[in-house]
């Protein structure tokens, strides 16, 4: 097949419900010296995006790949008919088939639920560790568990109808999940990234025998 031959293939690796909050996770290699050029498409790309209904946001990872500088970017939506709308759109197919001769593989994406790509590795290695995972979904969910119940303390006083166990645990869990999902959980999956995606280098031994 040419190199400039357009490759489309959608992934869709778990089983989703129409108003989940999905990630599309799409993947491109550039071709030596189309980098810049790449760049600027992709530039074009995520504002686009971000003009369709549903767009919760999106992150752009760089990392190589055999070489060539891969590129992955993270888009979340709130449903997926949203994401559906946006994927399948005419635009995007036109987008996508001006950037197939910079391309070295072709358009690949994968589809999943919000949560499964909090940790997105940066390149074709394989995820973070789980306990690395729960522990910075620990530092991001301890601090919230703590503070929004105090923040929304003089709103319990004011309203006693509010201050009902039931009505207060959903208002607080609600506050805390939005805040994970959409703010914070993206924000700390970048800052940790280069801990998060750390490979353990392996230990040269010294063979030689010292008298």
């Amino acid at each position: 097949m040419p190199d400039s031959a357009l490759s489309v293939e959608t992934f869709p690796t778990a089983k989703l419900s129409p108003d989940e909050i999905v990630t599309l996770v799409v993947k491109h290699r550039a071709k030596l010296g189309m980098e810049a050029q790449y760049e600027a498409w992709l530039r074009r790309v995520v504002a686009i995006a971000g003009t369709y209904p549903g767009h919760l946001g999106v992150d752009v990872i760089r990392g190589k790949s055999d070489g060539l500088h891969m590129f992955t970017c993270v888009l979340r939506f709130c449903s997926t008919d949203a994401m559906q709308s946006w994927l399948n759109s005419a635009e995007r197919r036109e987008l996508v088939a001006e950037a197939s001769p910079m391309l070295a593989d072709g358009d690949f994406t994968e589809v999943n639920p919000h949560n499964e790509f909090w940790f997105v590795p940066a390149s074709e290695n394989p995820p973070p560790p789980r306990w690395k995972q729960a522990c910075v979904t620990f530092l991001v969910i301890c601090p919230l568990t703590l503070m929004i119940p105090l923040v929304w303390g003089p709103v319990f006083r004011m309203f006693p109808l509010l201050a009902n166990y039931v009505i207060s645990t959903a208002l607080v869990t609600v506050t805390i999940v939005l805040l994970v999902v959409y703010l914070l959980m993206p924000l700390a999956t970048r800052l940790f990234a280069p801990w998060l995606n750390a490979r353990a280098q392996p230990v040269s031994q010294d063979l030689t025998d010292e008298g």
